[in-house]
């Protein structure tokens, strides 16, 4: 009666009634096949959402400055989340830490290693990742260069290359109040969007600029990287998402970026 009553539903018959037997005709054999390959694709279906609920699949829109991307820590996180969780494409995205912000916000990125402090919001959270020291990058030549290190007070004649504000203020304030404290304010001669454009403009003679660290593998040839003496400046640079962020895809990435982990 079930065989009779799909055969109706279906308006086709599905097998030949010979004698008192049933054998599966033409149309009952491909139905069967669909049949079985519906039934794969639907196990396939809840298995991979069960994975995705476990944060084992999926797609991370992950945000990074262009300073950021030479941290090596950057290069673990990303190597280490990526030997993890193979099967999480991780998208990622180049762009100013404001840009980066307001895409976060927006629910167009998901993470993004950005550098404090970031502007006003209630809506994201931050981990630290890495702290590096900042270092005085100087033109080839310079009178300073071959120095093993210097105090921020002997740069008070120099002509300094900042990034804005408006796109790196952790960066700029916090090298201003370091002069400041040490007696002068920076004579600023250029600002530039990126910090690789700093690094090119100081080999271009055209002033001198404090960057992090991990700065220094650009224009090895042509640029003058030494440590400031007190160490004292910092550059920092963290994780950021979205604090009503459920996936747990982006939570493996925050757990993975997390010093502790």
């Amino acid at each position: 009666q079930q065989i009779r009553g799909l055969e109706e539903e279906l308006g086709v018959q599905l097998f030949d009634r010979i004698g008192r037997g049933l054998v599966l005709n033409e149309a009952g054999r491909l139905f069967l096949e669909e049949a079985r390959d519906l039934l794969r694709r639907a196990e396939r279906a809840a298995a991979t959402a069960r994975e995705a609920g476990r944060g084992e699949v999926g797609r991370i829109r992950v945000g990074f400055t262009a300073s950021t991307c030479f941290n090596p820590a950057v290069t673990r996180v990303l190597k280490t989340f990526r030997e993890a969780w193979p099967r999480v494409e991780l998208v990622l995205e180049e762009g100013r830490s404001s840009l980066l912000q307001s895409a976060l916000e927006g629910g167009r990125l998901d993470a993004a290693f950005l550098r404090p402090p970031l502007g006003s919001t209630d809506h994201l959270d931050f981990v630290l990742v890495a702290t590096e020291p900042m270092v005085v990058a100087l033109p080839a030549g310079h009178r300073l260069d071959g120095r093993k290190s210097l105090a921020l007070e002997e740069l008070r004649d120099e002509t300094f290359i900042l990034y804005p504000r408006a796109t790196g203020p952790g960066l700029s304030e916090n090298v201003v109040a370091a002069c400041q404290k040490a007696g002068f304010t920076p004579r600023v001669s250029q600002q530039t969007p990126q910090l690789a454009t700093t690094v090119n403009l100081v080999a271009a003679a055209m002033g001198i600029a404090v960057v992090p660290d991990c700065m220094r593998q650009l224009r090895p040839d042509s640029v003058c990287y030494v440590p400031l003496r007190d160490g004292s400046l910092k550059a920092e640079f963290g994780l950021a998402w979205k604090r009503q962020d459920r996936s747990r895809a982006v939570h493996h990435l925050i757990r993975t970026a997390s010093p502790s982990s």
